[in-house]
This record gives structure tokens, sequence and C-alpha cells, in this order.
């Protein structure tokens, strides 16, 4: 253990000849997941929300019969009452000019601080958020009903009992990032 900072040092330092950059479970767990719009288990994905609502519904349901094939075809026949969404902060700053950066659990609400509620009487707000160095933005998902789920709407998160500028940048599973994959299969 004394030696990990030194470790750190000449692995880092033998790196930079080769661009090498830090990453670690970040990357994996939040913001690689983010800007490609991946859905986490716990976050995004819970008992709340159902496939449809996060768009990821499959695109045809087999002939066959199934347990449950009724309800899934009944569902996949009516509108989401909310869909995910990807959003960005457009500004960080706080009214001390502090700059703050979402973690994800904020509300996500209209600029009078009014609350964001969908059909089935849940609550908008940030299931994950963190930075995207692809983008150069900080990046929050969120569920949205239908009149707020509108690419390049304003919408505000609270944050430390102030609230922060939002634009919707994405509805549904299509990537902020690399949106048609060509970089991970270049």
């Amino acid at each position: 253990m004394e030696q990990g900072r030194r470790l750190w040092d000449v692995l880092w330092e033998a790196g930079q000849a080769h661009g090498l950059t830090a990453c670690g479970m970040g990357v994996y767990g939040t913001t690689g997941r983010i800007e490609k719009g991946y859905r986490a288990y716990g976050a995004e994905l819970d008992a709340d929300y159902d496939v449809v609502e996060a768009d990821m519904a499959p695109p045809k349901i087999k002939a066959q019969d199934f347990v449950g094939k009724d309800a899934v075809l009944r569902r996949l026949g009516e509108a989401p009452v909310a869909t995910l969404c990807t959003l960005v902060v457009d500004d960080h700053t706080s009214a001390s000019g502090e700059k703050r950066y979402m973690l994800g659990r904020q509300p996500i609400v209209l600029e009078d601080g009014s609350t964001i509620i969908d059909a089935k009487g849940r609550r908008s707000y940030a299931t994950s958020a963190g930075a995207s160095p692809s983008t150069g933005k900080h990046v929050l998902l969120a569920y949205l009903p239908p009149e707020h789920a509108v690419e390049g709407g304003k919408l505000f998160v609270e944050y430390f009992a102030e609230r922060y500028p939002v634009t919707v940048a994405v509805v549904g599973a299509r990537p902020l990032f690399d949106p048609d994959n060509l970089r991970i299969r270049a």
C-alpha cells in the first residue's frame, strides 16, 4: 500500500508517450454508460418504469405463445406515460459563483420550481448523472412525461436548494455520443 502513489506515477509517466489516459470504474459505471444512453439496473431500470418507458421494447414479439405475451402486446400498443431522456446541464454556476456537478437523484423541475409529475403520479428526477468527456458536458438521465420529453426543451435540475438550467438533448435510447456506433466498430 505504501508504494501505491509511486506505482501510479511510474505507470502514468510510462503511458504518456503512448497517449494513455487515466480511467476507471467511473467510465463503465457512469461516464461511458451515460454518454451511450445505457440503462443501469437500480437506476434507470427498476420496478417503477417499464421497457417501453425505458425505450428498450423489443422490435418484434415472437409468434409462439409465452407467459405474459398478451400483457406485453397490450403495453406495446399504449403510449408511454414517461420516456427516459438524456439532459445536458447548461450552466453549473451556483448563486455563490461555485460550480456544482449533480450526482443523480435530483428533481427535474420547471423554471418556477414546480414539480414535473407524469400521469402515474411519478415525479421526474435524475436517475443518473455524470461528466461526459466526449461531449464536454455534464449529463443527466431522467424520465419525463411526453409534454416535457421534447428535444431542445428547457427544464431545470434542483441541486443544493438551487435550480440549474438543463436542455433535453435526447428523447429515448439514441446515444448522446456516437449515436451510430462508428467508433466502436472502428
